[in-house]
């Protein structure tokens, strides 16, 4: 039984911390905390490359995920592989910190979606797959440093945001990779383009347009999510969502500006002390 649920292959994360556009496990958590942060990023990356490996098909990739999710709620003992012990240890760091498991079975959802879910038919699907993509992250944080529910809301709309804004960054290579496409289709039909235009050199002005109305929808969440820092209590992790929201704000205004189907759009180093600039406003002084 196990053995067809988890099969022969071990499947390790192949990334790193560079990897990500924003701080993982910075030095802006706790000390105490930043190693539940990392456990729970590292079972992110081996589901995450679970679901983008050409070595499983569809089924296999579902019944290894949904595997991990059985780890998590404690209906399944896991062998002894590098992959299926992520789930292991990040449920010992949610049972002993009380983080609810749904931080870890949520993402897991989104991942079975990725599995079978190639396209999108509308701006609500995409922020659905969000929901459980995206917003689980932020919920883990803020919840491993007890926050109140109240700072969960905007929190939900920084991480869509974030998620929307990797879409655009990555929106060709998804396609030409994985063949998957995260933009709403009948957003590209009423511009009179299609997802085979992602695969030119630059953008037409119909898929221009097509970005732009993204953004619209992920500069709402960010306005959403500008309040964040003021309901967090913990100082380091009020600081810490402060620098996400600027950064999340100034990649949307790039995304704006260049041109993610003819070239990479990222942040730089200088936006990292930008943003650092700009949160301090919310680092107490007394």
């Amino acid at each position: 039984m196990t053995e067809d649920i988890w099969g022969t292959k071990d499947v390790t994360s192949e990334k790193g911390k560079t990897d990500e556009n924003f701080p993982v496990g910075s030095l802006l958590i706790s000390r105490h905390l930043r190693p539940y942060v990392h456990t729970y990023y590292n079972f992110a990356r081996v589901a995450d490359d679970m679901v983008d490996t050409s070595e499983l098909t569809p089924q296999q990739k579902i019944s290894r995920l949904r595997g991990m999710a059985a780890v998590i709620r404690g209906e399944l003992q896991a062998p002894q592989r590098a992959d299926a012990q992520t789930a292991v240890k990040l449920r010992e760091v949610l049972l002993k910190t009380g983080v609810p498991l749904e931080t870890a079975t949520d993402l897991l959802e989104a991942f079975c979606m990725d599995a079978e879910k190639t396209r999108y038919d509308s701006w609500q699907e995409l922020l659905h797959y969000c929901r459980y993509s995206a917003n689980p992250v932020g919920r883990f944080l803020l919840l491993l440093h007890a926050e109140g529910h109240e700072t969960l809301a905007p929190s939900d709309a920084l991480c869509s945001a974030l998620q929307v804004i990797n879409h655009l960054q990555d929106a060709a290579e998804d396609l030409q990779v994985l063949d998957r496409c995260y933009i709403p289709l009948p957003w590209l039909a009423e511009e009179g383009v299609t997802i085979d235009d992602l695969r030119l050199v630059r953008s037409k002005p119909g898929l221009r347009r097509v970005f732009d109305r993204m953004l619209d929808g992920v500069d709402a969440l960010n306005r959403e999510a500008r309040g964040l820092p003021m309901l967090i209590r913990d100082r380091r992790m009020r600081l810490e969502a402060a620098v996400i929201v600027e950064l999340s704000h100034i990649l949307a205004r790039r995304l704006r500006r260049q041109d993610p189907v003819a070239e990479r759009v990222a942040l730089t180093k200088a936006d990292g002390a930008k943003a650092l600039l700009l949160a301090m406003r919310y680092w107490p002084t007394h």
